[in-house]
């Protein structure tokens, strides 16, 4: 057995995190398991290493998903950040409002809102696509699903970045977002049901903890989760989809000429560009992995973005393709911690592609504008100059 080759790469540098995939590369050819000095992290940078990883929690412990303790510490008793049987308890209400069943009422509004959404935009001529569709849509899906009113409705955006900022190390942006991040978690600790528009998906958390179905003040750490983990990498998916549509025409043709390509399109959109740059876990014990040793007690970064590129897996990784359809991209997740949000995620992705592919036939963009971010890799601005109508 031998120690994992090292890298003196930074994860959380600028460069690193506006463009990683050159990164990726090279760790991955360096082995499966990379341990990186500077951030003291062992890197997991191949598809099956990392399929494998998620799906033994035993092994690999979400109680430190986070790069720094402070954020753990606060995460404690979250279903995020707790492993088997503690996390069964708590995801199984986040998932319940979250499953196929309780959202199928949802689809047709959904889409009649993108639909609505992207009409307007495509009338227009031109709009900045991140604010006025890969920010606005999500938000207010969330907002009337979670039943939020008033000023959260309003800090929504925030709050959901800073809850993924402050995942990262102790660097500058987690230290700053801490405060708003602070606010999220003050304000979901007192949160009350009558606080939650009737009969929303909030409503329903509370009804859950009045009728025993999961532990005394737990309610609001369940919603906590909808804003700290579901809006922010909805919002970078759906930028995503729109930059990567602008920049492969081609691409667009296909779903456009067979909307049954639309799922295709956005798992082929999450393996290519994953909304998450890099997850935490912590190894219980010595974990061999392929002839060499993470020690007992090591953080481990799992690289989403290096596994989807990986061409021990995918034929032609680089390359953006919807028909190549890669219903095992990683980009939610695997095993116990499968994001449980992920069916909203797809309803309102799907509803913003149907819609983009049946009402655009180009898009002129301006120069992408990225800004560094720990934990969501995403676009900040995109300028859409023009729409060349379908």
């Amino acid at each position: 057995m031998t120690t994992p080759p090292t890298s003196d790469v930074d994860l959380f540098a600028d460069e690193t995190l506006l463009d990683p995939y050159p990164v990726y590369a090279e760790l991955r050819e360096q082995g499966p398991v990379v341990h990186l000095r500077k951030n003291d992290v062992h890197a997991l940078t191949r598809y099956d290493v990392i399929r494998d990883a998620l799906a033994d929690w035993e092994s690999f412990s979400s109680t430190s998903i986070a790069f720094n303790p402070m954020a753990n510490e606060a995460l404690t008793g979250t279903s995020l950040a707790s492993d088997p049987p503690t996390h069964t308890r708590l995801r199984a209400t986040l998932a319940e409002n979250l499953s196929p069943r309780a959202l199928r009422g949802l689809k047709g509004q959904i889409e009649a809102k993108a639909d609505a959404l992207v009409a307007e935009l495509v009338e227009k001529g031109s709009f900045e696509a991140i604010d006025a569709l890969a920010r606005a849509f999500p938000l207010e899906v969330v907002a009337d699903l979670i039943g939020f009113t008033g000023h959260v409705r309003d800090n929504m955006l925030r709050w959901g970045q800073a809850a993924m900022q402050v995942l990262g190390p102790m660097n500058r942006r987690t230290a700053e977002n801490f405060p708003v991040a602070g606010e999220l978690y003050g304000w979901c600790s007192e949160v009350k049901a009558e606080d939650l528009a009737e009969g929303s998906v909030g409503r329903g958390i509370f009804e859950a903890e009045a009728r025993g179905a999961i532990p005394p003040d737990t309610a609001g750490h369940i919603i906590h989760q909808y804003l700290g983990a579901g809006v922010d990498t909805t919002i970078a998916a759906i930028g995503n989809i729109v930059a990567l549509f602008a920049a492969h025409p081609e691409q667009l043709d296909l779903v456009r000429a067979n909307p049954s390509l639309v799922p295709a399109a956005f798992n082929e959109a999450l393996r290519f560009w994953p909304p998450v740059h890099a997850w935490g876990r912590r190894a219980t014990k010595d974990v061999e992995i392929e002839g060499t040793v993470i020690p007992a007690g090591a953080q481990i970064a799992i690289l989403f973005g290096a596994g989807n590129r990986d061409p021990r897996h995918y034929g032609n990784p680089d390359a953006f393709l919807v028909e190549r359809n890669p219903v095992d991209h990683l980009s939610f997740g695997y095993g116990p911690h499968g994001c449980a949000g992920q069916g909203l995620a797809r309803l309102e992705a799907h509803a913003v592609i149907e819609a983009l592919s049946r009402r655009v036939q180009r898009f002129v963009v301006g120069p992408e504008v990225r800004v560094p971010g720990n934990i969501t890799r995403s676009i900040e601005e995109l300028p859409v100059l023009e729409v060349i109508p379908a």
